[in-house]
């Protein structure tokens, strides 16, 4: 069977698709995937070792009408060379020309949304696909005139197969960082700030049982100011644009500070780890909201709201859980639960269900 994965415009859409690829290939199945082309895809891509297609998709913004035009015509093109059975997309405005070059030929799609709130693309597209993927069930509600099924998220099976940096002290109480794979600037500069007055209160009280280590994915803008403010705090870090170790990140952490994009909710289900999610407030349809609501109304992490929480009061989170072992312990727990391992699976076995029936 020949299959089109279209995955692409941030890394949370592609590590999604590029698991349901490997799951597909694994199967016997002949897979290409299509990505939007842009540079923040590229280190995703490299854990994908088959054929790859660059749709040169673009946002769904007026600017862009030309672009988007001809990244459809393009993707015409490679779907009547290419034939396929059928076409899986990831959602993002990078599922947009896919699947609508499917429709052209009347190839069966099917849609995947990652968040619990459908992004327009996904809103807009489900219409023409056969069965939309969920990750959360409250998505349902959202799509009243579309067929889905509850998949959870894929994620990558590496991720949960970490070991702890060697070179973090065994006592060390350790907190990770990460806005996403393309950072994040309100984060960056509120949890650096927050952890460096921690050390500070941390050392004022003598206080060495439990030192402090952090973990921290900035993203390129901020790497460098993010390096200083730790070096000059005293604090002992990893600070890398991107995190190329992430499954050992995770496995290293005590406590995750991070956004609340799908892919972070469920890789930190994956692992068990406790979280303090700091949504996007600018997230389409506030959808990080609901996604870290998700997981907040199970007792499996904490949610901060960015324009109210302040570095003084992450700063005394971070302590509390510092000091609470038993309760981050629990979180993990609690979280663990709500991890869905087989994602990729069930994904997998819906493209094959409404793949198109040879002749």
């Amino acid at each position: 069977m020949k299959i089109v994965v279209a995955c692409g415009g941030t890394g949370g859409h592609s590590f999604p698709g590029i698991a349901v690829a490997k799951e597909l290939r694994s199967r016997g199945h002949e897979v290409t995937v299509w990505s939007a082309g842009r540079d923040i895809e590229q280190s995703v891509m490299k854990s994908w070792d088959g054929k790859v297609f660059s749709t040169k998709a673009r946002q769904l913004k007026p600017k862009y009408v030309f672009a988007i035009l001809a990244s459809y015509l393009r993707c015409v093109q490679a779907m009547k060379r290419e034939k396929p059975d059928v076409v899986l997309a990831m959602g993002s405005y990078a599922s947009l020309p896919p699947v609508l070059a499917a429709r052209h030929y009347n190839i069966p799609v099917v849609l995947h949304e990652a968040n619990t709130v459908p992004g327009k693309a996904v809103e807009f597209l489900s219409r023409y696909a056969k069965t939309v993927a969920i990750s959360f069930g409250m998505t349902a509600k959202h799509l009243p005139r579309a067929t889905t099924v509850l998949t959870g998220l894929p994620i990558r099976n590496e991720i949960a197969a970490g070991n702890r940096f060697d070179f973090i002290p065994a006592n060390s109480f350790t907190v990770f960082v990460t806005g996403g794979s393309q950072g994040a600037h309100a984060v960056n500069k509120l949890a650096s700030t927050a952890i460096c007055m921690a050390g500070r209160e941390l050392a004022r009280l003598q206080d060495s049982k439990r030192p402090l280590y952090v973990i921290h994915q900035t993203g390129a803008a901020d790497e460098a100011m993010v390096m200083a403010r730790y070096a000059e705090a005293g604090i002992p870090a990893r600070v890398h644009a991107f995190e190329r170790e992430m499954p050992d990140a995770f496995a290293s952490a005590d406590l995750v500070i991070a956004r609340a994009g799908a892919s972070t909710c469920f890789e930190l289900a994956a692992c068990g780890k406790p979280a303090m999610f700091i949504p996007l407030p600018s997230a389409m349809r506030n959808h990080q909201h609901f996604n870290a609501d998700s997981f907040v109304s199970h007792g499996a992490a904490d949610e901060g709201q960015q324009s109210i929480l302040s570095a003084v009061a992450l700063s005394r989170y971070i302590l509390r859980a510092r000091e609470n072992p038993a309760r981050l312990a629990a979180m993990g727990e609690k979280i663990l639960k709500l991890a869905t391992p087989d994602a990729a699976k069930r994904v997998a076995d819906l493209v094959e269900a409404n793949a198109r029936q040879p002749a």
